[in-house]
Formats: C-alpha cells, structure tokens, sequence
C-alpha cells in the first residue's frame, strides 16, 4: 500500500474519487529565446511528431496561457477586461480533458474520453496532435454587461491567451496552430458546459514531425 501511495507521488497524480488530477511542476523560466526572437519566427504549423510533450513544457505553457504572474493580486500573465478572468483553458489528450487551474498550477481532470476527434472537428489533421488546448470563456464573469459585449470580450480575451500559447510553444521549440473549428456540441456534452460557456478557440501542440 504504501508503495503505491508512493508511486502515485512520484507521478505528480492526485486520486479524487474516479478522477487523477495531475500537479504539474515548476515552468521552464530559464529560456534562452528572446520575446522579439520568439514574434520573428511565430508560424503555424499542421504536422506534429507523436512523441508526448513533456509536463514542464506543458506547465510552461499554460502559465503562458493565463497562468498567475503576481501572486500578491492573482493577476494573471494575459489581460483580462475587468478583470474577469474568464477565459478557461481545458488541456485535451488521449488520455482525458483537464482543466487547468492556474493558482495550483493543477490538472483537473473533467474526464477520461479521448477528446481529441472532437476538438478536431472537421479537420482530421488536428486530432493527430497529442496535445489539444481549448479556450472557454464564461460569460457569467462579466456581470453588469450585455451578452453582446460579453460575447466580445470573451473573444478578445481568449485571442489575449491564444497569442501567448503561439509565443510560448516558439520559444520551446514546438509546433502549434490556432483554430476555431471544433465539434462545439459534442465538446459542450462532454465537458459538462453549460449555456454561459463560449468554446472559442483551440491549439493543437507537438512537436515538429
């Protein structure tokens, strides 16, 4: 018992219930690749390696996204109109979708279906990525606006997060491509999603194939 229990440890893995939420290590603060090196050769790329991006990496990149970057004030690394915060990013692989909790730097997993053919959407090429991040922005944040302004705030915010995960995955050396294209329904029933919930956008990450 106390083996596993140690094991379970080892692997950063939090059991709760049916579900394995993942504590996700400190980012990579040490990169070499300056902002200005990183807006230069910013691409989009379709072709990703099957090989698994390594949980540094992924913790590094989802800080990038809208990770706490002043602890003090939970202020975040990417604007946010009033201040809402709204913009969620759900972290897609074979095995499960996660919500990433920024002020834990932890995984939730929401659970355990392989997410990827629906994120993908009609562009089968997406789902042979092994890492799909989705950005979800809850309207329900921006109390006292009108649907309309939330709904555009909400994009503006997530476009805020999906130039991050762009700059982020260039200074590291992965592939990534941002899209609009998804299974948005089947996406909503499976995360458990309700009406406020707009799924945005969603990048798919590898690296080069």
């Amino acid at each position: 018992m106390k083996k596993m229990l140690l094991s379970t440890a080892l692997l950063g893995l939090s059991i709760v219930g049916d579900a394995q939420n993942i504590q996700l290590p400190k980012q990579q603060f040490d990169n070499q690749v300056t902002l200005m090196q990183a807006l230069q050769h910013r691409h989009s790329t379709r072709e990703f390696s099957e090989r698994m991006i390594t949980d540094s990496e992924l913790s590094t990149i989802l800080w990038a996204a809208c990770g706490i970057n002043r602890p003090e004030s939970g202020k975040l690394t990417v604007p946010s109109a009033i201040n809402a915060q709204d913009v969620a990013v759900y972290v897609i692989r074979k095995d499960g979708a996660y919500r990433y909790e920024p002020k834990q730097n932890l995984l939730v997993q929401v659970t355990k279906k392989d997410l990827r053919t629906a994120v993908a959407g009609r562009q089968a090429f997406a789902a042979t990525a092994p890492v799909s991040l989705l950005l979800v922005s809850d309207h329900s944040k921006f109390s006292g606006l009108s649907a309309q302004a939330a709904e555009r705030m909400g994009v503006v915010d997530c476009g805020y997060v999906s130039q991050n995960i762009c700059l982020a995955c260039e200074a590291l050396g992965l592939n990534t491509v941002p899209r609009a294209t998804m299974d948005t329904d089947a996406l909503r029933k499976a995360l458990n999603l309700g009406e406020q919930a707009d799924l945005v956008l969603n990048h798919q990450i590898g690296y080069p194939k």
